[in-house]
C-alpha cells in the first residue's frame, strides 16, 4: 500500500477524479461527501477499481468534527499519510461585486478556506503524533481564480487566494517536518460547477485563450494530484502547480 488518503469534495468531479488515481497509484482511500448518499457513485468506481477504501461523509465546514472524522478514517484504513483538501463551491450568484451578498462570501470563505485550514491543522496534528514512514502531503485544490480575478466571481476569487495562503504558511510550518505542501490550480475544467458557462470556455480556449487548445478534463486534475502525492517531485514543497492548459503564462 503506498498510504491512506483523505480526498474531501470526491464524490464527484476533480474530488472523485483524484480518488481514483490515488487508488491505481496504490493509495487507500477516504471518501467524502456531506451525505454517504452522495458517495454512491464513488463507491461504485473504487469497487470496479478493487480499491481499499472507506466512506467519509461529514461536512467540512464542522471543524468539531474533523478529529473524530481523521479518526474513524485511521481506524478503518491505517494511519493516514495524505490530505487532499478538493471540497469547494461556487457563487451563489454571478454578478457585480458591489451586489455581492453576505451569505454568499461567508459560504465561500467557509468552504474554501476556513474549511481546508482547520481540517489541515487537524491532520498536520495527526501526523505529527506518530512515527511516519513513507511521503507525507497535503495537496491543496485552489484555482486559478486565486491568481487571476474573475469579475463575476469576487468572493470566490477572495476566498481561493487565501486558500493559496494557506498553501504557502502550512509549507513553511511542516517543512521541517518533512512534510510536502502542495497548491494545485485548476484552470478551465470540465466539472458540473463549470457546466453553465463550460461551452463557451471550450470555443475560449480553441481561439487562444490556453495555450493548449482544449479544457481541461476532472481525470487531468486527478493525475497531477497522484503525482504529487506520491512524491514524484522530490525535494519540493510549497509549490503552486498551474494545471490550466497555459492560460495565465504572460505573452504579448
Amino acid at each position: 500500500m503506498t498510504g491512506v488518503v483523505l480526498v474531501t469534495g470526491s464524490s464527484r468531479g476533480i474530488g472523485l477524479a483524484a480518488a481514483e488515481a490515488l487508488a491505481r497509484e496504490g493509495f487507500a482511500v477516504a471518501v467524502n461527501a456531506p451525505t454517504e448518499a452522495e458517495l454512491s457513485n464513488a463507491v461504485a468506481r473504487l469497487k470496479a477499481l478493487g480499491a481499499h477504501y472507506v466512506v467519509a461523509p461529514f461536512d467540512v465546514t464542522e471543524i468539531a468534527a474533523h478529529g473524530g472524522v481523521l479518526a474513524r478514517v485511521e481506524e478503518a484504513l491505517g494511519p493516514l499519510t495524505t490530505l487532499v483538501n478538493n471540497a469547494g463551491v461556487g457563487v451563489m450568484s454571478r454578478g457585480d461585486m458591489l451586489d455581492v451578498t453576505e451569505e454568499s462570501y461567508d459560504r465561500c470563505m467557509a468552504v474554501n478556506t476556513k474549511a481546508l485550514f482547520f481540517l489541515s491543522q487537524a491532520f498536520a496534528k495527526r501526523l505529527l503524533a506518530h512515527e511516519r514512514q513513507g511521503f507525507c502531503s497535503i495537496v491543496n485544490v485552489t484555482s486559478s481564480n486565486s491568481v487571476a480575478v474573475a469579475a463575476p466571481r469576487s468572493e470566490y476569487c477572495v476566498s481561493k487566494a487565501a486558500a493559496a495562503m494557506v498553501s504557502k504558511a502550512l509549507a513553511v510550518r511542516l517543512g521541517p517536518e518533512n512534510i510536502a505542501v502542495y497548491d494545485v490550480q485548476p484552470g478551465l475544467i470540465a466539472t458540473d460547477m463549470t457546466a453553465p458557462v463550460i461551452k463557451k470556455y471550450e470555443q475560449l480556449a480553441k481561439d487562444g485563450l490556453t495555450l493548449m487548445p482544449r479544457v481541461g478534463q476532472p481525470e487531468d486534475i486527478g493525475t497531477v494530484i497522484a503525482s504529487l502525492a506520491t512524491g514524484r517531485l522530490p525535494y519540493t514543497t510549497g509549490q503552486a502547480v498551474s494545471a490550466d492548459g497555459g492560460m495565465l503564462v504572460p505573452r504579448f
